[in-house]
Formats: C-alpha cells, sequence, structure tokens
C-alpha cells in the first residue's frame, strides 16, 4: 500500500511523545521555561485534544460527500478543558487508542480514498491523505518544542 509508511509514522507517535516525557518529573512537566509558551503538560493535552478531533474528520470525509469540517482554536480548548488537572498516562492512552483505530480504517480502504475530500472551515478543499499528513506530523512538530522546554530547564539532551 501506498500509504503504509505514512501510517506506521502515524501509529508511532504517541510512542514518541511518551518517550519524550518520560523521564520529566511532575514539576518539570508543568514548567513553562519558555516565556509565552506552554507547560509540557498542556503540549501533551493538547494533542490528545486534537487527535479526535482529527479521527473525525478523516472518518467524515471517508464517509460523507465534501463534510463541513470546523476549524478549533487551541487556546480556546486549553483555557477551558482542565489541562492543569489531567493525567497524562490517560492522554497517551487515548492518543494510542484512536490512532490504532483510524490505522485499522485507514489500511483497509482502497488507495483512492485517501483523495477524497471535506471542506475544512478555515483552510478549504482538503483530502484524507493532507489530514493524515497533518495529524503524523502534529506530534513530532511538538516533541520538538518540548525538547526547547527541556533545555531551558537544563535536562536536554538526556546526560549518559
Amino acid at each position: 500500500m501506498k500509504y503504509a509508511h505514512l501510517l506506521d509514522e502515524y501509529a508511532a507517535g504517541p510512542d514518541q511523545l511518551a518517550e519524550m516525557i518520560a523521564d520529566m518529573t511532575p514539576e518539570q512537566i508543568n514548567a513553562r521555561p519558555v516565556p509565552g509558551k506552554w507547560s509540557t503538560r498542556e503540549v501533551v493535552c493538547h494533542l490528545a485534544d486534537f487527535e479526535p478531533i482529527y479521527a473525525d474528520r478523516i472518518k467524515r470525509v471517508l464517509v460523507e460527500d465534501k463534510p463541513l469540517l470546523m476549524g478549533g482554536d487551541p487556546d480556546t480548548f486549553a483555557e477551558g478543558l482542565g489541562y492543569d488537572v489531567r493525567n497524562l498516562d490517560n492522554e497517551l492512552v487515548l492518543m494510542r487508542s484512536v490512532r490504532q483505530q483510524v490505522r485499522e480504517i485507514l489500511s483497509s480502504v482502497p488507495e483512492e480514498a485517501f483523495q477524497r475530500v471535506g471542506q475544512h472551515s478555515r483552510d478549504g478543499e482538503i483530502s484524507i491523505e493532507v489530514l493524515l499528513k497533518r495529524i503524523t506530523g502534529h506530534i513530532p512538530h511538538h516533541v520538538a518544542l518540548i525538547e526547547e522546554k527541556k533545555r531551558a530547564l537544563g535536562i536536554y539532551p538526556p546526560q549518559p
């Protein structure tokens, strides 16, 4: 399958994130060492919140005719969805489960299904392939930002 490698990358994302935060203390997870940026806890919660959103978008584009896909404001989510009290183990479980389900679904569809499109409220017409590439890159993008936080805290790169 043409998209097998992308689906493998997609499925591996939560493990990459879990590995990046595994050595962090609760204080480090909650710290905001980079002015104006979220804490690592807030980043993980943000990632977990957008997993089911992207899964819904992908599923709806797969089965509906050019569905409307609403955008969401990450800052509004962060302000109102209890990021300061959420359990990161639960967030990682959610991400893994959602990605496993979507991977199984997309592994069973014909390759041409990846070109089906929806209408995003902000970005216009968008295909399943583009949605999958965006969400696959979401965790690595934020892992790089967590690395920045860890450097600012003096804990990255890991000491031998």
